[in-house]
């Protein structure tokens, strides 16, 4: 049977934060197991999808650390959800970062999969 009970916002953080350990750790075994094979990513730099995504952990870490402040969940559906939030962060030997994320969730046959991020710089300017 189906399950039709939204996951909580603890879940989705719990999934987010494994995609950006997998980030910290260069785990790209990880990383994949969370993106749905229909991955979007919606970046400064432009567009990724899956492969691209975990790509560049084959070089190693992309991040020494991470935070996820202030997050919201957005119940779209029971198997669909919205996570946006602040995130802080640094790439190796690089300055503290900081940018808006918005990640949706789905659950397809039973397991959750990121099926699109989107990273916003803070002080984007709106067209």
């Amino acid at each position: 049977m189906p399950d039709t009970v939204a996951p909580t916002l603890a879940e989705i953080l719990r999934l987010e934060t494994e995609v950006w350990a997998a980030l910290r750790d260069g785990d790209s075994t990880a990383d994949e197991r969370l993106l749905a094979d229909d991955f979007l990513g919606v970046y400064p730099t432009g567009f990724a999808g899956k492969q691209e995504h975990s790509g560049q952990l084959e070089a190693g870490p992309t991040i020494e650390w991470f935070s996820i402040d202030t997050p919201v969940l957005k119940v779209i559906t029971a198997d669909d959800v919205l996570l946006a939030y602040d995130a802080g962060y640094r790439r190796p030997g690089g300055a503290d970062e900081r940018m808006y994320v918005s990640s949706l969730w789905s659950r397809r046959d039973g397991v959750w999969r990121n099926v699109f991020s989107q990273d916003t710089p803070p002080g984007a300017e709106v067209p």
